[in-house]
């Protein structure tokens, strides 16, 4: 029998999101946190927050919040629901379906950016506000989303349970953002390991090569490194 290809194998992947009761509500839960922290803004914002630019950075920060537990919810669900057996079984070489799993949560990532252009026009029609924005933000809020949903796959291939990776995801980084921020000592180390900060960069205007290193060190540390370490674990932990 001929192995499913790569392609195949993420298309299955992103069935998954949406096939799941947990994956379906969240994606609903995002788009309606989306449209009403959008709407608040138009009704209690000032004149400067009736903008394209401003609707479009407001509609960014549920997805971001959320995006990454349907990256552990991708890759845990397997072992939470016991269809692990099967999927190995059919697909024998494991790091095929981890590799589908990342490239589909990459796309979830770059889909999430015209879900927040949609938002945003639709808020800036009704409200008659100015269309002011900057085109290289597209771009760098992918790069956002994309960096937040593979640290959400990480931390699942890591743990290989959602309630443990869902809390640990959301503890983990906010203690570490809470101590670079109040022990002095450790606020430059902060600035280099906090995605949270790093992040941000994305948003303000130019980018410097400062801000790139920064941004990439962090990844290392948040992404790359739970990413290869939970690659190990899946491919090695037995199936019950």
């Amino acid at each position: 029998m001929t192995a499913p290809s790569l392609a195949r194998l993420t298309v299955v992947e992103l069935r998954k999101l949406v096939d799941t009761r947990s994956g379906r509500w969240l994606l609903i839960t995002i788009g309606v946190l989306a449209a009403a922290l959008v709407t608040l803004q138009l009704v209690f914002g000032g004149s400067g927050d009736r903008t394209f630019a401003a609707a479009f950075l407001v509609s960014v920060l549920p997805i971001a919040l959320l995006l990454p537990v349907l990256g552990i919810l991708l890759v845990t669900s397997e072992w939470s629901q016991r269809t692990a057996l099967t999927t190995f079984t059919l697909v024998p070489r494991r790091h095929r379906v981890a590799l589908a799993k990342v490239v589909a949560a990459t796309l979830a990532g770059v889909a999430s950016v015209p879900v927040s252009v949609v938002v945003a026009t639709v808020a800036t029609l009704a409200s008659g506000g100015e269309w002011t924005f900057r085109a290289e933000l597209l771009w760098y809020t992918a790069l956002a989303q994309i960096i937040g949903v593979l640290m959400g796959v990480g931390f699942g291939m890591v743990l290989l349970n959602s309630p443990l990776a869902i809390v640990v995801y959301l503890i983990l980084p906010t203690v570490w953002t809470i101590l670079g921020a109040t022990i002095r000592s450790l606020r430059e180390a902060a600035a280099w390991l906090d995605t949270g900060v790093t992040t941000m960069a994305l948003f303000e205007p130019g980018m410097t090569g400062g801000d790139w290193a920064k941004l990439g060190v962090s990844v290392a540390v948040w992404v790359a490194l739970p990413l290869a370490a939970g690659l190990v674990r899946v491919t090695t932990r037995e199936v019950a």
